[in-house]
């Protein structure tokens, strides 16, 4: 491994152990720039092999990088000192499909028989759209990426059933193309769009108003370039109505120590 390499994942292992003492509970798109992040889901076994099933049915919106053994909240395969109870900025509790609360860290809350999914996240091809030139305007604006709900319906498993949520990033045509060429290196990271242009065809009203995360500026001349995104599982969630779920608030990753490099396929 090159020395740049090296010092990336010092820097992530940093990352993570300063949103385990508390000092980051934000955003994580922009930061450890180079290495992917993930979607968190944690959920009771009973549970889990629907969970899996709905993720092999949607494999674009819900593309698995890491699932943990019953009880074990380490994620080894991901990161030699993760632990799924504090290195998230923020996380959503789920009862019986409602939102209750959210925390900082859920120690209190982890139980002996729950698996966590670990899912890619687009933050894990925005460092290559911005080496491009194409910087997600989210990253320039400072804010959290915006997502929106669609009436694209998912492929349902037992009680998981729900529609696709999707990212936003604009550009003019010629550097949506460029786009879509470069995230289609990154299937694990939810791969090419999965629309772009005229948001009301996918069920989007008003692209000032999404769902979750922030509004960004479309300028003159730009297009919305809609990417399937890892909050889905969380409309899923609703509708399946565990005793209890766990996942990452929206835009508020896990941080890896896998290099975003090592996703492209080509």
């Amino acid at each position: 491994m090159s020395q740049s390499s090296l010092t990336l994942l010092q820097q992530t292992s940093e990352l993570r152990q300063a949103i385990r003492r508390k000092e980051h509970t934000g955003p994580t798109s922009g930061l450890a720039t180079g290495v992917m992040q993930g979607n968190v889901v944690i959920l009771p076994a009973d549970y889990a092999n629907e969970f899996l099933l709905f993720c092999q049915n949607n494999p674009v919106s819900c593309p698995l990088i890491g699932v943990s053994e019953i009880g074990d909240y380490s994620m080894p395969m991901l990161g030699k000192d993760i632990d799924m109870r504090h290195d998230i900025p923020e996380y959503y509790v789920y009862r019986n499909g409602d939102k209750v609360e959210s925390r900082t860290d859920i120690e209190a809350l982890w139980q002996d028989d729950m698996v966590a999914f670990i899912l890619g996240c687009s933050f894990s091809f925005e460092h290559a759209l911005s080496q491009a030139g194409l910087t997600p305007r989210n990253i320039e604006e400072g804010v959290n990426v915006s997502m929106f709900e669609t009436n694209i319906a998912t492929t349902p498993a037992g009680r998981f059933h729900g529609n696709t949520v999707v990212t936003m990033r604009p550009y003019v045509p010629k550097d949506a193309i460029r786009a879509i060429q470069i995230t289609s290196r990154f299937p694990k990271a939810h791969g090419a769009p999965l629309h772009f242009g005229t948001p009301e065809a996918i069920g989007i009203k008003d692209l000032s108003k999404p769902e979750f995360g922030d509004a960004v500026s479309l300028r003159e001349g730009e297009v919305p370039v809609f990417w399937a995104c890892g909050v889905t599982p969380q409309l899923a969630i609703r509708n399946a109505k565990p005793p209890i779920c766990i996942t990452h608030a929206p835009g508020k990753m896990l941080v890896t120590d896998i290099l975003d490099t090592d996703l492209a396929v080509f």
